[in-house]
């Protein structure tokens, strides 16, 4: 099933698929973090993977509130886009053995996540106002706020030292 596939018809088919697609991507990376975990070596890396992680839980409890409210089921639809993302990671975290860049391209693995997540929740948002759903958009407020600040961290990881040591 395509991103738009047949079974969309409406404003709402398109709502409820795209936040099936980010449902799908959360508990990927819930899967995937972990690992991301264990192979950075920077401890302040590791500290914001693991807060994360955390977050990441968080979110998909929101998800699970959101289809609530819609009166759904909480499942996910394949997202080609986050396992490629995740398929990247673990491929490059293989190939490179000084941990130093390893850790760089961590980080750039997980703004990549991030920026994925961001467009969605952006769109699921302005979406749900159109629908007249402020109650499910507040939510998503909540989340998309913690991937910005989430994407922030990493970026001032990078910059305080990450990137300068793998250089």
């Amino acid at each position: 099933m395509g991103l738009f596939s047949s079974d969309i018809k409406t404003m709402d088919d398109l709502f409820v698929h795209t936040l099936k697609d980010i449902y799908y991507a959360e508990n990927q990376i819930l899967k995937a973090l972990p690992e991301m975990i264990e192979k950075a070596s920077d401890k302040g890396l590791k500290q914001g993977l693991t807060s994360h992680l955390s977050e990441t839980k968080n979110h998909v409890a929101r998800l699970d509130q959101v289809f609530k409210l819609q009166g759904l089921k909480p499942e996910g639809v394949d997202c080609p886009a986050i396992d490629g993302i995740i398929d990247e990671t673990n491929e490059i975290a293989g190939e490179v053995a000084d941990k130093r860049v390893l850790d760089a391209a961590l980080i750039a693995a997980g703004q990549a996540v991030e920026h994925y997540e961001m467009t969605r929740y952006g769109t699921l948002i302005a979406w749900a106002k159109q629908l007249g759903r402020a109650d499910v958009a507040s939510l998503l407020e909540q989340t998309l706020k913690e991937e910005k600040a989430a994407d922030a961290k990493l970026s001032g990881l990078a910059e305080r030292g990450i990137n300068a040591k793998a250089a």
